[in-house]
């Protein structure tokens, strides 16, 4: 599979220097393999603490969603809300 681009919101993007980041991705992909490559990527988040938020065109995603070429992956920190 060609690199799936992931753009990089909020602290995530603060914490990878960059709006986003480009990950080479196995065929069969997840979600769930995202964030694994993320933080393999960028150690940076390795500390964010919670679990990254992703989303596949434009809808939050499940860990067993597949991801392929051409989506739009969007990467999120965990969010805490009152």
């Amino acid at each position: 599979m060609p690199p799936v681009r992931v753009r990089l919101f909020a602290a995530h993007r603060e914490a990878a220097g960059r709006p986003s980041v480009a990950l080479d991705l196995p065929a069969g992909a997840t979600v769930k393999d995202v964030r694994s490559a993320l933080k393999h990527a960028l150690p940076a988040l390795r500390n964010a603490g919670g679990t990254t938020v992703i989303a596949v065109n434009g809808q939050f995603a499940p860990d067993d969603q597949p991801v392929r070429a051409g989506d739009e992956v969007a990467a999120f920190p965990p969010v805490a809300g009152g």
